[in-house]
Formats: C-alpha cells, sequence, structure tokens
C-alpha cells in the first residue's frame, strides 16, 4: 500500500484519539492539522464527514496511524488498538535450508504471499550469499505474489514475478492462478509464510501433486500491553463504538484470545448484533464467521482506503438496519 503522509503524521500506536508513544507516554493526536487530502493506494481521499462523529474501532497494527487519520478524515473518532507484533523467528533453519535449496536449483516455483515477508526473506539470505548470485537463482526460479506488495518488492530488487494473483487476492485465487497457468505436479514448491501457517494453501498444493517447503519469515504474537485492546474491547461491549473494522483475518484470533481470558466472549457477541462489522476481503469474512462474529459489510476492493470510504457511505442504513 502506498500512503502520502502530510506533516502532521503521527507515530506509534493509536488509541482512540490519543498517541501511545514508545516511551509508554500518551499523547493527544493532532486534530484538523495538515492537507484536506489523503492519499492511500495512488487515491487522493477528501476530507469529508460521512461517518458523523461516529466511533469506529479497527485493530490494525502496521498502519495503524494510517488507518487512524483515514478515519478521521472521513469524520469519524478513531478508536484503534494494534492487536498484532510481528516477531522474528529466533531459529531460522527453515529459511536456511531454502536458501541452500535456491542456490542449488532445487526449487521450481516461489509463492511470495506478502512485501514485508518478502524483504525480510532477501535480508536473512543476503547474510549467507552475496546477492549477485541470489539474484541469478530467482530468475531461474518461476516466482508467485499473491498481490501487489511482493510485486512491488521484487520490482525494487530488479526482479519480475511469473504469475501475480489477481484480487481478493486470497488462497483460493492463488490456487486457481496456478491451475490455469502453472500447475504444481511434480514441482518442488517453496511458500515464503507470513504469521501463521496456511495449512489450507499447503495442503492444496500436495494435493496437485507438489513437494512443498513452506519458509516462515515470522509470527504473530499479541503485544505485551493488552490495556489498549482491553480498553476498546470494553468500549464495544458498553456499546460506546458504532463501527468496528477487520483487516487482516488473524486480528480476529487475538481478539478472541483476549475476550477468553477476560470471560467476555459472549457480552461482545452481543454487542457485535448492534454495530457495523466491515471486514477488509473475503479471508477476513470467513474468519469472523468461524468465530461467529457478523459481516456487514466488505469492500469492493480488499484496500484499506478503499474499506474505510465505502463503509462511510454505506454506515447510516446499515446501523438503521441493525438497531
Amino acid at each position: 500500500m502506498s500512503v502520502t503522509r502530510s506533516s502532521d503524521q503521527i507515530k506509534g500506536c493509536i488509541v482512540g484519539s490519543r498517541r501511545q508513544g514508545v516511551n509508554g507516554k500518551t499523547h493527544i493526536c493532532p486534530k484538523g492539522t495538515g492537507s484536506d487530502t489523503l492519499t492511500v493506494d495512488g487515491v487522493g481521499l477528501i476530507k469529508t464527514m460521512s461517518l458523523d462523529s461516529l466511533t469506529v474501532a479497527a485493530f490494525e497494527s502496521r498502519m495503524a496511524t494510517e488507518i487512524a487519520r483515514l478515519i478521521e478524515r472521513y469524520g469519524g473518532r478513531p478508536l484503534v488498538a494494534p492487536v498484532l507484533c510481528e516477531v522474528p523467528l529466533e531459529d531460522n533453519h527453515a529459511t536456511q535450508e531454502f536458501g541452500a535449496r535456491l542456490l542449488t536449483g532445487r526449487v521450481d516455483l516461489l509463492i511470495l504471499l506478502t512485501g514485508v515477508g518478502t524483504t525480510t526473506l532477501f535480508d536473512l539470505l543476503k547474510t549467507s550469499y552475496s546477492w549477485p548470485s541470489i539474484v541469478a537463482a530467482l530468475e531461474d526460479t518461476a516466482i508467485i505474489a499473491r498481490g501487489p506488495k511482493p510485486v512491488a518488492t521484487l520490482k525494487a530488487a530488479g526482479l519480475n514475478a511469473t504469475l501475480t494473483v489477481p484480487e481478493p487476492n486470497t488462497w483460493v485465487d492463488l490456487i486457481s492462478t496456478l491451475d490455469k497457468h502453472r500447475p504444481v505436479d511434480g514441482l518442488r514448491v517453496a511458500v515464503q509464510e507470513y504469521g501463521v501457517s496456511n495449512p489450507d494453501l499447503l495442503q492444496a498444493l500436495e494435493q496437485r501433486g507438489a513437494e512443498v517447503f513452506p519458509v516462515p519469515i515470522y509470527k504473530w504474537t499479541l503485544p505485551e500491553d493488552l490495556a489498549p485492546i482491553r480498553h476498546a474491547l470494553d468500549e464495544i461491549i458498553a456499546g460506546r463504538v458504532n463501527v468496528m473494522l477487520i483487516t487482516n483475518a488473524v486480528q480476529v484470533d487475538h481478539v478472541m484470545q483476549v475476550l477468553e481470558q477476560d470471560g467476555k466472549v459472549e457480552p461482545f457477541r452481543a454487542a457485535l448484533e448492534k454495530i457495523v462489522v466491515a471486514s477488509i476481503g473475503p479471508t477476513a469474512s470467513e474468519w469472523l464467521r468461524h468465530h461467529d462474529w457478523p459481516v456487514d459489510f466488505q469492500p469492493s476492493h480488499p484496500k484499506m482506503g478503499v474499506l474505510v470510504k465505502e463503509v462511510s457511505e454505506q454506515v447510516s442504513s446499515i446501523l438503521k438496519r441493525k438497531r
């Protein structure tokens, strides 16, 4: 995602209209400052008030600042509590083994699932091999990019994807793309994983005759400080939140972990029946339903900017229907 930031961009984890700084102090976020246009994914989003001072909860981590500013641009009051922390794997044996296979011509097809994961993978490979030798090996390997972010990472490295998976970039779309353009029967397939493994993807590849080699890069954990998350969940349960945005399926698992720890699963589910629950795309929607959460809205494209824009246009009618 390409985001143009104005000078009043804030850093750190957003908690309501406050900023949780790296030093643990809480700061008031600036409002009404900077440009009236925020550019996300190359699209200029003009400031509008269609969220009409509604409180919008989100659990985005990497783009916490950007989603808070998007909510504000559409007139909402952001309550953003990041629930994912990216933790590098202490044992990167799988990456070392992948490097050995790649450099000796024993990888036929490489599946890249995320831009950050691709960058991290390349950085780890550079600790053991020269970059020219890595590039040469990758040029001899078919590369499947799940979406635009790994494509951008490849281009920055002077490489190109053999195939790019179309929107909404789910694992089902990935398998469909391979079935149509690059059947994997008999191929040695490496899968760059992120956060959590996707057993459905791995099983689908194996069922099609591939020899599959997962390459985990990092894992997702809950933040050490759960207070911002608990505050957001309590606000939802108390009926003081109007909209909840889910931008990653794993967010649902982590929220459920905290709710289960606190014994608040059922009150939370009951509260969701009265607010707008918006999902960024099919994978997140599937996981929401898996946990018996409603899915009231899904945008036309699985992009954060599109999600906030389109939910702001539909929020009034959805709330009226649910209440």
